[in-house]
């Protein structure tokens, strides 16, 4: 078993994607992601074959992104909200190419330059796309260290397997927090990727890697094939955890540090006689869709706790049909909620509908 070591989140993704065959970054530093470009500008030299490049701006790092997955490696780069959103061209280029990345966002308050203080406020440019056009994301939500590193092996090997970009979206907490992690001993087995530009060498036809269609029947033909994937990636990829939810008549659902705050309101609740339980979805998209919906013929409220306005908390309210009330538990532009006020919205629910 490999030794735990003491990490930040941003380090562990870092390390964990080394490890996970990534030898290409391109980043720019801003806050609260910063160390792990840092990290990766400390690494990458050292490793044989290792790039770590900072562009001159979000959107020249994407679009290296873009170059180096078109030749079938593993490749990432990482920001925050704002530097997100100017990367949303390309990200939509590389899922137009069909193209396996992956793109982290450690969030922080907006919207604008807003602040540097932890959010979960891109949950909508996460899941529903961000850029132009149709397509989507693998979005993996973190809630420990641990996850900080085991999800980005998890969403490398996931981008590869269908093709398409994947993101870790973490919250700005997760970033900075230390816990002891984990980290693989050995690189994974890389899959073969026949679509890559790579040189011919004389043996095969040449491969054209393109988000461009001006004929309008082949763009149809090729986003109806690419949603045809995206139904695999929802029938096969949906991850979460449940927590108390056997027997629960309230249903917390978080992600994130919504989630570790979540839990203990739902353990103070039980204490105190509330049958409360959790959902914590660990992709956002596909999002527990199957898990919301089973929990909504058992629960008299859903409670959606968030560190946002409220984004989240339309996903299960379709979800669960608008069978039960869907309420709202959240803080924004930086704040978190307190385990005291997640219980407080557990004991209006529970008392609310008797």
């Amino acid at each position: 078993m490999a030794e735990k070591v003491l990490m930040k989140g941003n380090e562990a993704i870092a390390e964990a994607a080394i490890r996970a065959g990534c030898l290409h970054y391109f980043g720019y530093p801003i806050t609260p992601q910063t160390e792990l470009a840092a990290y990766m500008a400390k690494r990458m030299p050292k490793i044989e074959g290792g790039v770590f490049l900072q562009a001159e701006s979000e959107i020249a790092a994407i679009n290296m992104v873009y170059g180096v997955a078109s030749t079938g490696k593993r490749v990432m780069t990482s920001s925050s909200s704002p530097g997100v959103s100017l990367k949303q061209e390309g990200i939509s280029y590389i899922a137009g190419a069909d193209l396996p990345a992956l793109i982290v966002n450690v969030q922080r308050g907006g919207p604008g330059l807003g602040g540097i203080q932890p959010s979960q406020s891109d949950y909508f440019q996460a899941t529903k796309g961000g850029g132009h056009g149709d397509y989507h994301l693998i979005v993996l939500t973190p809630a420990s260290v641990q996850e900080m590193a085991d999800l980005t092996g998890l969403a490398f090997d996931l981008a590869d397997k269908y093709r398409m970009p994947a993101m870790l979206l973490a919250d700005g907490t997760m970033g900075q927090m230390m816990e002891p992690v984990e980290l693989p001993d050995s690189a994974p087995e890389m899959i073969a990727k026949p679509w890559a530009v790579t040189g011919t060498q004389m043996q095969r036809k040449h491969n054209i890697i393109n988000s461009l269609y001006l004929v309008p029947e082949e763009l149809e033909k090729t986003n109806f094939e690419r949603y045809q994937r995206y139904a695999e990636v929802e029938k096969n990829e949906v991850r979460y955890e449940e927590y108390m939810m056997d027997d629960a008549e309230i249903c917390v659902v978080a992600f994130g540090i919504a989630a570790r705050v979540s839990r203990n309101a739902v353990v103070e609740a039980r204490k105190q006689g509330i049958k409360a339980g959790l959902i914590r979805p660990i992709t956002i998209w596909p999002f527990p869709k199957a898990a919301i919906a089973k929990a909504a013929t058992h629960c008299k409220e859903i409670i959606s706790v968030e560190l946002s306005m409220g984004q989240m908390i339309e996903d299960i309210a379709l979800a669960s049909e608008c069978k039960v009330p869907v309420t709202l538990c959240n803080r924004a532009g930086g704040m978190i909620p307190e385990p005291d006020q997640v219980f407080e919205a557990i004991k209006k629910a529970a008392g609310g509908n008797e």
